[in-house]
């Protein structure tokens, strides 16, 4: 394979091929001659695809599954277009000049409609479709030059709106066909043959944009500016000039300039990077190109692009440069959304293109495992793929991945261009590695998830004298740079090695963690040096002195007599001596002793549990767990149990400054911990003041959990997230288990043994032995009565995720951002997700919570309900349940409840929150007031699935009270026919007095002569009542919260009409006599029931002649 040619520095995008819609192509029967797609539109859920058969199917980009098929008897499909703001609606043009808006429906699972049409280009070829992108209005442009609009009706606007006739309106007739039609801010764009025009659709003005006209097929397109500095600005508007130039003119139509792309097309085309062909470049300059742009579309940022038959150009009209130009044959039209070009070709095909920066289309194609052609992509764009930005999509380590996996024998000379890629890469340079970068080039070193640095040494061999020694080797660096001659601030003070090291203490406690004075000026090489081994020098030497001193404050702490003899006085940044380091190495067959101990403590605990007498019997499992935590917490134990455990409260000042360096970390993450609070909180408030009972066991729950820890008003024990000791491996598993054994079995059972340790207090003091999973798990179930269990472990992963790159994204406020970021973390985890959301919730409340639903099924509903506060947990909730389509939305809310009394508990949220107040849906004595079913509930829809999941007798039953409680009415009624208790059903509608209750589809219909005497008599009841309330005034405000009306009232007379259409007139009217109602009809009644008499009559009539008939028939044959 030859060398590739490496593109110009001024190249930096690409177009790319990465999917292949030829197998959709056949799928849809349009590979054939016979058959083939005639045109093309995309919207961001749709690609819609008309046929020459008058078909238009809608294809759903995600999967490319075809969703439906729209077919049109008029002819073929010459233009298609989606509304931009809503995506269930979609225009259609036929080649004999119809125009049809259909609306799709698939929210509500319903059919299509039509729900406009027009013939006003009949007989015309219609050349361009534009939708308003406000309205639900579409312009229409034809060969005759005529430009008109028509209006679409919605199902969504209410009943009736979508059989409105809106009539199709003539914005206006040029001289010549239109090219292309445009459309933004109220004013319309046509382009024609010989001009320009901008059309003012609202005041009817017109302009022609320029003087001069042209002879052609010249495109024109409006340019939003929304970025930067320009947010805000009016739109540009960009029309297509003879001679390869474009004009930019203003909003109202005046030129401002002409840009000139003649001689920028002189450059070399790029290749289409795609999986069909290897990218070919040819860097020979070409002559200029003088071309006729046919169609100019916005796309991409800021971008403008047009084509001809043979080539795709992408230009940035702002500073009047050719961003690319590519070869494309056989081109008809191009649909483009954002950066994405769907692209038809003369022969039918359909090819999807993406304008993509050169290292994220290297990433894809990793992504994709296309190795050499990913490699091409390297060694063509050198110039992009070298610079530091590009290490944040592609890292140095997976382009020598990439060079790993071309084959030495076909790709020799693409791996060798490679590997000199590969040498002249930057590193990342980003500012927050700018201190740490500093100190790699001279140690090596690593920062640990818990935030420590660990710094290795490039100097000298890895023996057992250098873990012993490093202090001497950094005196030693410190005497042999003194030869440099140059001032300090130490020059002052005497040499002595004891009060250097105080000194150094002192300011590392004063300033940084390592105390790196560098500076950005430039001084000489030589002092600049000096600085850089000064700095690392002091950071060696401290980070060892902390380590060594506190392996012997934790050797100290452990003997009484240090505490009885006043060695109190001993701080963490005493100078170092010979004799506590003699103690330190003498406590480290000590150390390995206990590891020992705990090594056979915990494997006898695993053997006992093996056993299932003693683990099926809960007595003995705990002594187990107990002998075994005892060994724990004398080895791994934190060090303020253990001086509790020794009974000595006196103790003061050393335990505090042994763990001053723990005390400034657990700051943090006590704040921290205390704003994940809040929410929790405000949601037991809100539980307390709905239902006093649940409070006081809240509270009661929240004092038996406290007591054991925070016993003497003391803050609690940090949260330990690191283990304080190397573990084995092995060692470490053995210790998870049976260390989430014992806080499972400690959360779900009362604690009466004085000597174990609390769930809580456990947690907290041995997180970094738990397993996540388990514990998250743990703390769902049991969330309610130990609250605190939550609240640790949200702190303990807050804690132990900090370090993540995530972090910092969610705290800089960008939420879109922040989800990017989480979403490429897949496959997540769950407990570190959880962390992550828990930050975005603390940054932007419910905004945040409503996005949670695209992290399911690893994030549930119960997890966001120990989070969110409960207005925004339903929020969450329902736009989850939205989520789903509508026939799936009940078994999968279904699903969600573990366990099943989460359902009584959100029926009782939906129902206080965003709900009517109960005075205007309950009278005094509890009864519903009239037509208060008609207000509106913020989560009707999730209460009406729901009052439908199926379940037991006795928690219909309690729904039922608790929809009657709150004045759910429409619930209730539903709940009480599920419960047989028609009666109350039928009670409840008459004191609601809703015809419509009755008669809707799913309406409470009498079934039996019985349920209609009975019905007959409650709304004779209840109509004197609604009158007196009525004039009373006391529901007026019933209809304020601006609810359609409900239907017609419930009277006997409205009654014995429906009746009578059942049952027929008479049988009516003699019902109402047994139930000894004294009715007088009115006209209108009188005459109904005289027509359905007649009605009846020439029904049985009619069925009476063909009986005959029949029996006539039937003689005749048997004759």
């Amino acid at each position: 394979m030859p060398l590739m040619p490496v593109v110009p520095e001024n190249h930096s995008h690409v177009l790319a091929e990465f999917d292949c819609l030829d197998p959709l192509l056949s799928a849809l029967r349009l590979d054939s001659g016979r058959l083939k797609c005639t045109c093309l539109a995309v919207s961001r859920k749709w690609l819609a695809l008309g046929t020459s058969a008058g078909g238009l199917h809608l294809i759903q980009k995600e999967g490319w599954k075809q969703r439906l098929i729209l077919t049109h008897k008029e002819g073929s499909i010459a233009q298609v277009a989606c509304c931009p703001h809503d995506e269930d609606f979609i225009a259609v043009a036929t080649s004999q000049g119809l125009v049809v808006v259909w609306e799709l429906q698939l929210e509500r699972r319903g059919r299509p409609e039509r729900v406009s049409a027009s013939w006003e280009h009949r007989g015309q070829g219609i050349t361009a479709l534009c939708w308003d992108t406000s309205a639900l209005r579409v312009f229409v442009g034809d060969t005759g030059g005529k430009v008109s609009f028509l209006r679409a009706g919605s199902s969504k606007l209410g009943k009736g709106s979508a059989f409105v006739i809106f009539p199709v309106q003539t914005v206006t007739t040029v001289d010549s066909r239109v090219v292309q039609l445009g459309y933004q801010d109220g004013r319309l764009l046509v382009s024609s043959l010989s001009r320009c025009y901008l059309c003012d659709t609202e005041r009817e003005k017109f302009w022609r944009v320029g003087n001069k006209e042209r002879d052609g097929e010249y495109g024109a397109c409006f340019f939003p500016q929304n970025r930067g500095l320009l947010v805000g600005q009016p739109p540009l508007l960009y029309s297509a000039r003879p001679g390869s130039r474009i004009w930019e003119a203003s909003f109202n139509g005046e030129v401002l300039s002409t840009h000139q792309f003649k001689q920028p097309l002189a450059c070399p085309s790029l290749p289409l990077i795609t999986y069909k062909d290897e990218p070919h470049y040819n860097p020979e300059q070409k002559s200029p190109q003088s071309i006729a742009f046919p169609k100019l579309l916005y796309f991409g940022d800021q971008n403008l692009l047009t084509w001809t038959d043979s080539a795709i150009y992408v230009f940035t009209p702002q500073n009047g440069q050719v961003l690319l130009w590519t070869e494309v044959k056989d081109l008809v039209d191009i649909a483009v959304y954002r950066n994405e070009l769907f692209c038809l070709h003369g022969s039918g095909r359909l090819s999807h293109l993406s304008l993509l920066s050169a290292e994220r289309c290297v990433e894809r194609l990793l992504r994709r495992e296309s190795w050499p052609l990913a490699a091409v992509v390297c060694c063509m764009f050198q110039h992009t793929i070298t610079t530091s930005r590009a290490r944040k999509s592609i890292p140095i380590d997976r382009l020598e991945h990439l060079r790993s996996q071309l084959s030495s024998s076909t790709h020799l000379d693409l791996t060798g261009q490679l590997e000199e890629v590969i040498t002249k890469l930057e590193p990342l340079d980003s500012a927050s590695s700018s201190r740490r970068s500093s100190i790699s080039s001279h140690e090596s070193f690593n920062v640990l998830d818990c935030g420590i640095y660990r710094v290795i040494s490039r100097r000298g061999s890895q023996s057992d004298e250098e873990t012993s020694s490093l202090i001497n080797q950094s005196m030693s660096e410190e005497e042999r740079l003194k030869e440099f001659n140059f001032v300090q601030e130490d020059d002052q003070v005497d040499h002595d090695p004891q009060i250097s090291e105080r000194l150094e203490a002192e300011r590392s406690e004063q300033g940084l963690q390592f105390h790196l004075p560098l500076s950005f000026r430039p001084k000489p090489p030589r002092i600049a040096l000096q600085a850089v081994k000064d700095s690392v020098s002091s950071f060696v030497k401290k980070t060892t002195e902390k380590i060594n001193t506190l392996q012997m404050n934790s050797d100290l702490w452990q003997r009484p007599e240090f505490r009885e003899s006043g060695q109190a006085e001993i701080s963490a940044t005493a100078p170092y001596s010979e004799e506590m380091d003699n103690e330190v190495y003498d406590d480290m067959p000590n150390t390995e002793a206990n590891m020992q101990e705990l090594r056979s403590a915990t494997e006898r605990a695993i053997s006992q549990i093996q056993d299932p007498l003693v683990l099926l019997d809960p007595v003995c499992l705990r002594e187990t767990l107990l002998e075994w935590l005892a060994v724990l917490e004398r080895i791994l134990g934190p060090e303020e149990h253990g001086s509790a455990a020794a009974g000595d409260s006196n103790v003061d000042g050393p335990g505090e400054e042994r763990w001053d360096y723990l005390n400034t970390c657990s700051e943090q993450r006590e704040e921290s911990s205390f704003s994940s609070r809040e929410p929790t909180e405000s949601i037991t408030e809100e539980k307390r003041k709905a239902c006093p009972e649940l409070g006081e066991k809240e509270d009661q729950c929240k004092s038996s959990e406290k007591e054991p820890e925070v016993s003497d008003g003391s803050p609690p024990n940090p949260v330990r997230v690191v283990s304080p000791k190397p573990l084995p491996s092995d060692l470490l598993s053995n210790l998870t288990q049976l260390a989430t054994l014992y806080i499972e079995l400690s959360c779900f059972r009362n604690q009466q043994n004085e000597q174990a340790l609390g769930c809580t207090t456990f947690l907290r003091s041995y997180f970094f032995l738990l397993d996540q999973e388990r514990v998250r798990r743990m703390c769902l179930l049991c969330y309610r009565e130990q609250p605190g269990v939550q609240s640790s472990f949200t702190e303990a992963m807050l804690e132990l995720t900090q370090s993540s790159k995530v972090v910092e994204v969610i705290q800089r406020g960008d939420l879109l951002r922040s989800l990017r970021s989480l979403r490429e973390l897949q496959p997540w985890s769950a407990p570190p997700l959880l962390a992550h959301l828990h930050r975005l919730y603390e940054k932007h409340g419910e905004a945040a919570v409503r996005s949670f639903t695209q992290f399911y099924p690893t994030i549930t509903p119960a997890d966001v309900m120990t989070m969110a506060q409960q207005s925004h947990f339903l929020a969450y909730l329902d736009n989850l349940v939205q989520s789903q389509t509508e026939e799936d939305r009940l078994s999968f809310l279904q699903s969600l409840l573990e366990p099943e009394s989460l359902r009584q508990d959100w029926l009782e949220l939906a129902l206080t929150h965003d709900a009517p107040q109960h005075c205007d849906t309950l009278t005094s004595d509890g009864q519903p007031r009239w037509r208060s079913h008609c207000f509106s509930w913020g989560y009707g829809r999730l209460l009406s699935l729901l009052i439908r999941l199926p379940g037991d007798l006795s928690s219909k039953q309690k729904m039922a009270e608790t929809c009657r409680s709150h004045g759910y009415w429409t619930g209730y009624i539903y709940l009480c026919c599920q419960l047989q208790r028609r009666t109350e059903a039928f009670s409840t509608i008459c004191q609601l007095d809703d015809f419509s209750l009755l008669e809707d589809a799913d309406g409470v219909k009498p079934q039996t002569l019985e349920e209609w005497k009975l019905l007959i008599q409650l709304s004779q009841r209840c109509t004197s009542e609604v009158v007196s309330e009525q004039v009373a005034g006391v529901n007026g405000r019933s209809w304020s919260n601006g609810s359609a009306d409900c239907g017609g009232k419930i009277s006997p007379e409205n009654l014995t009409l429906m009746l009578a259409q059942t049952a027929g007139p008479d049988r009516a009217m003699a019902v109402l006599e047994e139930c000894g109602v004294q009715l007088v009809l009115s006209p209108r009644s009188k005459l109904v029931c005289e027509l359905l008499r007649v009605t009846e009559k020439r029904q049985r009539a009619m069925i009476q002649t063909m009986l005959e008939r029949c029996d006539r028939f039937l003689w005749s044959q048997h004759a």
